[in-house]
């Protein structure tokens, strides 16, 4: 599997993922798993909806 987000990005999704989570966790609600999508997309390194598209952000880097 080809990686396809760059630092900023994987930077951005892991704030994103850890405020989403913790906002779920404050409102106790199950809402709050949706924020394990960016930090998983942000460790791999990968995210599928960038591949349709062709999008890199690596490049930026």
């Amino acid at each position: 599997m080809k990686t396809n987000i760059g630092s900023y990005d994987a930077g951005a999704r892991f704030v994103l993922g850890c405020v989403i989570l913790f906002l779920g966790v404050r409102a106790e609600s199950w809402w709050g798993a949706v924020g394990f999508v960016p930090l998983v997309t942000a460790f791999l390194g990968y995210c599928p909806l960038y591949w349709p598209f062709r999008w890199d952000t690596k490049r930026f880097d």
